[in-house]
């Protein structure tokens, strides 16, 4: 049993691993039990659940709900659907509890489970304690009353409430690449009603993932769009991960527009009806991202890295907007504060319809040189015990300022160097910018500095 229930899959923001040797039915099946043994807790009485186009999903899904139904719960079935349609369900009905599976953008022997209970996402020891109660439950017999099942298709209420919301000032030609992910379900006829021309990539769901893999966060997987909308009368292209929580942008001119440069115009746009609100993003972003949030009036705060710790802060401050380089947008105004890249597209274009040159705008949202995620990959748990040193003992010399809310990130006057510990993987993420070659060089020699001192054997990845 202790192969069936591994350690590694429970990670910090949600369950993860390989498929069947980690995750299976009989998994998803104790997994159902557990969370409905914990909803019974909080007399919750429904869960909401669907899945994404993997092969593995289906029967997962089958099992997960199974587990759910014995333990005595009900379930609310949505089939195969983007994730941020199974948070729609729950937050819009009040329901709260709700599972996705998916394998978000991970390769496709991979797959996962999304939890949220009470209408709160379910992360750190909440997911790491799972283990223990599923398998504490191995022992116990199955409560009396059974839980029934309702199949829900929610796609055509979901496109409906958006275009109720989202109103273009005139309509768009646009490219949308979902690279077969799930996102291909719902995306073209999404954009389509809103009043989009819309020319579709890869938008037949296949858990294979033929083309390329559904992760804009990575520029390889923008090829493609980018490519089409260079060569085509569209005015942008917008890309999909595996599950849709996530948006990728490319311009006319074959510009990615990484998140936090799309969070600085999302913000501006918000506090033009929220003034001196607060708006959250993480440790990350580019330092033009507080600069662009305090300039449109608002009161930029910086975050711990992770979509649950983000929904967490966002319900604790009641801010109107969120989000993080990875990609993760949460609009609270106008919508419910979860992740969503297909509600976020919709957004994107409502702003940028009301210019004639949308690539314009997109390309004057400013910008330094930036790296990517670098990554020092390490054995398992060394880096969170790095980066406890670098915070306590590390001297950057030149640093105007030390921010250790999610690892080290010193900010200078004009750049920042970031180390953090990933949660999910053993490895200290790493990201550098400055506003030209010279500043990057130097702000990478105090880092490489602050190693060869802490981490004398790294071998660091610039």
């Amino acid at each position: 049993m202790a192969l069936l229930l591994a350690a590694s899959v429970f990670k910090a923001y949600d369950i993860r691993g390989t498929v069947p040797e980690q995750l299976n039915p009989e998994f998803a099946y104790l997994l159902g039990r557990a969370l409905a043994a914990r909803a019974k807790k909080q007399n919750i009485t429904t869960i909401v659940t669907g899945y994404d186009g993997r092969t593995s999903s289906p029967a997962l899904s089958e099992s997960l709900q199974q587990g759910i139904n014995d333990e005595g719960v009900n379930t609310i079935n949505l089939g195969q659907v983007p994730t941020p349609l199974v948070y729609f369900v729950a937050y819009s009905r009040n329901i709260g509890t709700a599972v996705a599976i998916t394998g978000s953008h991970n390769p496709p022997q991979y797959n996962g489970f999304k939890m949220m209970i009470g209408g709160k996402a379910l992360y750190g020891n909440e997911v790491v304690q799972l283990r223990d109660e599923m398998q504490a439950l191995e022992a116990i017999p199955l409560a009396g009353n059974k839980g029934s099942r309702e199949n829900l298709d929610i796609i055509p209420e979901y496109i409906q409430r958006i275009c109720s919301d989202v109103k273009l000032a005139r309509p768009l030609k646009i490219a949308i690449d979902c690279g077969n992910g799930v996102g291909g379900n719902v995306a073209p006829a999404l954009f389509r009603q809103l009043g989009c021309e819309v020319d579709e990539l890869f938008c037949e769901v296949d858990g294979s993932f033929p083309n390329h893999h559904p992760d804009p966060a990575d520029p390889h997987n923008l090829e493609d769009l980018i490519k089409h909308v260079q060569n085509s009368d569209c005015e942008l292209g917008l890309a999909f991960d595996g599950d849709a929580d996530r948006l990728g942008v490319v311009t006319k001119t074959g510009t990615i527009i990484w998140p936090d440069r799309q969070l600085i115009l999302f913000a501006r746009d918000v506090l033009a009806r929220c003034p001196g609100e607060t708006i959250i993003y993480d440790v990350k972003c580019s330092r033009h991202v507080a600069e662009g949030i305090a300039r449109a009036g608002g009161k930029p705060l910086m975050w711990q890295t992770g979509h649950s710790l983000i929904k967490a802060k966002l319900a604790e401050t009641g801010a109107p907007l969120a989000g993080e380089m990875s990609g993760h947008i949460f609009f609270k105004e106008r919508w419910y504060g979860f992740d969503d890249g297909l509600y976020t597209g919709a957004r994107l274009l409502e702003i940028l319809s009301r210019h004639d040159n949308p690539s314009d705008i997109l390309n004057a949202i400013p910008q330094d040189i930036s790296t990517p995620e670098l990554k020092l990959e390490m054995q398992e748990g060394q880096p969170h015990a790095l980066i406890k040193t670098l915070q306590e003992q590390a001297r950057f010399t030149t640093a105007r300022e030390i921010n250790t809310i999610d690892g080290v990130r010193a900010e200078y006057e004009d750049g920042f160097g970031l180390a953090r510990a990933s949660n999910t993987t053993p490895v200290v993420v790493l990201r550098f910018e400055a506003e030209n070659p010279v500043a990057l060089a130097r702000i990478q020699d105090e880092f490489r500095q602050v190693f060869a001192t802490h981490a004398p054997d790294a071998k660091l990845p610039f």
